[in-house]
């Protein structure tokens, strides 16, 4: 796939009409001509899928800072038998890190839960409820154990060189089904860890980046997307937007080419339809009190009870789960919208320290609201055909970083799926006895990408732009489909 097949010039549109999405000069049969010519030159329009796909939409819960694996999702007994133990020797990317260093059991306890008997911390019961629907995946693995060049590896395929994002890549082959909301949206991204380059377009059309809400560790409550107010009315708005699109377009006919002004011009109409749209999403006063409180959203935890018995309430004041509930919440009212992909964030998992007190506050911040999520999902019909997404850029040590912390570890982690095609209730690879390095069925993130682009329907070789003289894709020449993980 490359831009000549999918977008013709824009030249040739711009010639029939002053804005893509503008009002059409031409009466008539040319004037009908003239929309459909615009309609297909819209990059965001949608299009059919390369082959049959599970899931249309994307909710990428992404957890900063690389949670500990061996503390959620990964159960491993041994570390309780070992304890104390010092690491003699390991392979892999993780043994300098862990040489010397004692391994550490986790302070959390694991039980079994659904029919399917998948082992989970008492840190999430809320999501344990769901683990019938969950793959995890705990044997992924990374190239390198820093959190810049993971994050970066995670959302974009690549570390070291600039890459368009994931989300924009799917923006890229599919377009969006809702042509007055942007197709792409991270809420409280990553500020640090890459930047913007994490939710970038890099090389693609500026019409296929992220719009960001809100900033990392900020609260949603108060976030907010800037220009989307005018004092002037509609049509009059129209009226001057129509001006300065005839003046871009004889610009962009001036020059030889430019991304850049064509990305102008489409978010300039973009963010003319979305004026209405988009707040009235964000708005989540609309919502009734229970579905509020389902998610946590204004009040502290909600205990859930069964086998990992009730959640701690950290803050006696309440509010815990206030900011991720509401990601978790406007990630759903996005996604039921028509918008492609949505990413939502909580940062500050990098336990070196204090783990036994952060890691519980952090899981607390985020189970509730996932747990709502499921369930919401489930219940409006949209889990069997949304890919829900959890993990961090890497995972931690099994040993100890001094008395209660653990190091970062690219070796050997976990992420789960659900949704969208994914079979649940159940755990696909492993890694060895101590959680120090992925030993079965490894899956790195070049593999997590190709398979979430299979379950969309993309072939995550063919998806490829022509740029510098080559063809790019999300995974490279990397990268497979893990079978397993389909329904």
């Amino acid at each position: 796939m490359n831009t000549p097949q999918l977008f013709p010039s824009r030249r040739e549109w711009l010639k029939t009409s002053a804005c893509g999405f503008g009002y059409m000069a031409l009466a008539g049969l040319a004037a009908e001509a003239a929309a459909r010519e615009a309609k297909a030159m819209n990059p965001l329009a949608p299009r059919q899928p390369q082959f049959p796909a599970s899931a249309k939409r994307v909710i990428f819960m992404y957890m900063r800072g690389a949670p500990s694996h061996v503390d959620t999702f990964d159960y491993k007994p041994a570390l309780a038998v070992n304890a104390g133990k010092s690491v003699a020797s390991l392979s892999g990317q993780v043994q300098d890190r862990n040489r010397g260093r004692k391994l550490l059991p986790s302070p959390f306890p694991f039980s079994r839960h659904g029919q399917s008997g998948l082992w989970i911390s008492s840190l999430f019961p809320h999501v344990a409820r769901h683990a019938d629907d969950l793959c995890l995946i705990n044997s992924m693995h990374t190239n390198v154990p820093n959190h810049p060049q993971a994050c970066l590896m995670l959302h974009t395929g690549e570390f070291r060189f600039t890459r368009p994002s994931l989300g924009a890549w799917l923006l890229y082959g599919l377009g969006t089904a809702n042509q007055n909301l942007p197709g792409f949206v991270t809420i409280n991204p990553p500020g640090d860890l890459g930047g913007a380059q994490n939710y970038g377009n890099a090389f693609l059309s500026a019409s296929y980046q992220a719009t960001r809400i809100g900033d990392a560790d900020a609260s949603v409550a108060a976030a907010r997307v800037g220009n989307l107010q005018s004092p002037l009315s509609a049509a009059r708005q129209r009226e001057q937007l129509d001006f300065i699109q005839s003046l871009n377009a004889g610009l962009l006919e001036r020059q030889a080419a430019s991304p850049e002004l064509e990305g102008v011009i489409n978010s300039y109409e973009l963010g003319f339809r979305m004026q209405a749209a988009l707040p009235e999403l964000m708005d989540l006063s609309k919502e009734n009190a229970e579905m509020l409180r389902r998610y946590g959203i204004g009040k502290g935890v909600v205990a859930a009870k069964g086998k990992a018995g009730a959640a701690k309430k950290p803050n006696a004041g309440g509010g815990a789960t206030d900011n991720f509930g509401r990601q978790c919440l406007m990630a759903r009212r996005l996604s039921e919208a028509g918008v492609r992909f949505v990413e939502i964030s909580l940062g500050n998992w990098d336990t070196h320290n204090g783990l036994k007190g952060r890691l519980g506050q952090l899981c607390a911040q985020v189970d509730q609201p996932i747990g709502a999520l499921m369930t919401d999902l489930k219940d409006r019909g949209l889990l069997k055909d949304t890919l829900v997404v959890w993990g961090g850029e890497f995972g931690r040590t099994p040993t100890g970083q001094g008395e209660d912390g653990r190091d970062h570890n690219s070796a050997g982690f976990t992420m789960w799926m659900a949704g969208g095609g994914v079979k649940g209730g159940q755990r696909v690879g492993a890694t060895d006895e101590h959680g120090s390095i992925a030993v079965e069925n490894k899956v790195h993130h070049h593999d997590l990408h190709a398979t979430m682009l299979h379950l969309m329907g993309i072939d995550h070789q063919k998806l490829t732009y022509r740029y510098g003289g080559r063809d790019y894709s999300l995974t490279d020449i990397h990268g497979r489909v893990v079978r397993e993980i389909l329904a």
